[in-house]
């Protein structure tokens, strides 16, 4: 499948970034139901869609280009060489985006937007949450595509095919490497996504069916146990490439900082909080 779908001049049109996009015009509306059943405005999931879009890019595209992959992955020590690549979107698309790096720049995102309308800044990351898995739930297709995000050979009835191409280190076809042109890799970017579709189903129903008793921020705690806890084993067993930083893959131990900080934040929601807090649910 060809990732570029059409081209203007430099410009290129790639199924990744169509992909990035659809992914959050989907989750804002997703989000936007959740701001109708508490109450809220859904008109300011719109409104804050394109600035936390701005912030996401960026910080997305910041992380990795700081980041150092393994097995010759472009990173920090090809960017400082060529700086000029940093902001080079009309050559590659979308290509070069870190999720963490996204979700601190979409967070920004967020305060900046609730900031200026006066809004309550946790009250709306938790109204965005669910949004936001659907949106990487949709946007790892883009991996698909790009034929990237692939973990090691597997004889698994699942696994995907590489064109010799778009391999790396020891995966290389044969002379360079000893991996069959034929060879089936395990499919990490399908994992991550059916992960997240699944932590979607699970807050919504959360949200649906005990509303009432969660607390402000419960949602967005419980997306930063869900999402780092998938992502922690997938960088660990099917990441061959992740940045390293000793002897974990750098987006796992980002993982484990965000697991501690959603646990910690339950645990003052519901059991260290004397008062616990104001029910999350706002009548209309």
């Amino acid at each position: 499948m060809n990732p570029i779908i059409f081209e203007l001049g430099p410009f290129q049109v790639t199924w990744y970034g169509v992909l990035i996009v659809g992914g959050a015009v989907l989750g804002a509306f997703i989000s936007s139901q959740v701001a109708k059943w508490r109450g809220q405005d859904p008109d300011h999931v719109w409104n804050m869609l394109i600035v936390v879009l701005i912030f996401g890019i960026i910080g997305a595209r910041l992380y990795h280009v700081f980041s150092r992959p393994a097995g010759g992955f472009i990173g920090w020590d090809y960017y400082r060489e060529n700086p000029i690549d940093i902001i080079a979107f009309w050559n590659g698309g979308f290509r070069g985006l870190g999720i963490y790096g996204g979700i601190i720049g979409g967070v920004i995102g967020v305060f900046v937007y609730t900031a200026w309308q006066k809004l309550n800044f946790l009250e709306w990351l938790d109204i965005a949450a669910p949004g936001v898995l659907l949106a990487q739930a949709i946007g790892r297709w883009g991996n698909y595509v790009n034929q990237e995000l692939y973990g090691p050979p597997t004889d698994l009835p699942w696994g995907i095919r590489i064109d010799c191409a778009h391999r790396f280190g020891d995966f290389m076809c044969p002379p360079v490497g000893a991996v069959p042109a034929e060879a089936r890799f395990h499919p990490t970017f399908l994992y991550e996504s059916l992960w997240n579709l699944t932590g979607v189903i699970v807050i919504m129903f959360l949200i649906r069916r005990f509303d009432a008793k969660l607390r402000t921020g419960d949602v967005l705690f419980s997306y930063l146990i869900w999402y780092p806890l998938g992502r922690f084993w997938i960088e660990l067993f099917f990441r061959p490439d992740a940045w390293v930083l000793g002897q974990l893959p750098t987006a796992s131990i980002i993982s484990l900082i965000s697991i501690g900080v959603g646990v910690a934040g339950l645990l003052f929601n519901h059991v260290i909080r004397s008062d616990r807090g104001e029910p999350a649910t706002k009548e209309a």
